[in-house]
């Protein structure tokens, strides 16, 4: 008796499965050029992401509408310090949707040590104030896989595509004087006003001696004092 073959039969209802490739295509994220020292990016890639370098003026990532400044440990209490954060936060604050993401989290390395450049409690009341005062959350991630993952569940979020042309904020002349002055290590906003108000201008304030510049800053005069007159 002569044994047919029988042909595989398809089901010609059944759903057309999707290729893996398929289900991992994700949408573009624009992520700022100088971010290519990261493994943020890479990490990204492997999720299927499709990566867009730019020179980006606000934030480290763009993600349906989100700007998204990344910060590692070490470079969050840096610029807490030389106050580059506090421009940064004020040029976030002009986007509906903004987060800070800061990489590496973990109590010992964020507080540091006792003898560490800044108080531990300084960056506690420096968190709450991103948080209360500017409105800006936080997240905290293990590490660059972990921010991607963030990023990544981020993106499932319906939200309008962003207009990369938003601009720096401008500081006013009375800012740009603040900022300057700012700049000195262990002067913040309250005495870096009451030092323009003292002395009406830049100029004064360099040229005033140590124990005029005591009446406010204390034993910080001298320090400022021996910035002024260093030779670079």
């Amino acid at each position: 008796m002569k044994t047919i073959k029988s042909r595989q039969l398809y089901n010609i209802f059944s759903k057309k499965r999707k290729s893996k490739k398929e289900e991992k295509q994700k949408e573009k994220i624009v992520v700022d050029y100088r971010e290519k020292n990261s493994l943020v990016y890479i990490y990204l890639k492997k999720r299927g992401f499709e990566v867009e370098f730019k020179e980006l003026k606000i934030g480290d990532y763009i993600v349906k509408g989100t700007v998204i400044e990344r910060k590692t440990i070490s470079d969050f209490i840096s610029s807490m310090i030389n106050h580059r954060l506090i421009k940064q936060i004020e040029e976030l604050k002009q986007h509906k949707n903004k987060l800070i993401i800061i990489e590496g989290f973990s109590e010992q390395h964020l507080y540091g040590k006792k003898d560490e450049r800044v108080n531990s409690n300084a960056i506690r009341g420096f968190l709450l104030s991103i948080v209360l005062k500017h409105q800006i959350p936080i997240i905290f991630s293990r590490d660059s896989e972990d921010t991607a993952k963030f990023i990544d569940v981020l993106s499932s979020k319906k939200e309008k595509e962003l207009n990369l042309n938003a601009k720096k904020k401008t500081l006013s002349k009375k800012e740009q004087l603040q900022f300057i002055i700012e700049s000195f290590p262990g002067i913040g906003p309250k005495k870096a006003k009451s030092l323009l108000k003292k002395f009406g201008s830049i100029q004064n304030i360099t040229l005033a001696s140590e124990e005029d510049l005591k009446e406010i800053l204390g034993k910080r005069a001298k320090n400022m004092r021996e910035i002024i007159e260093r030779n670079y």
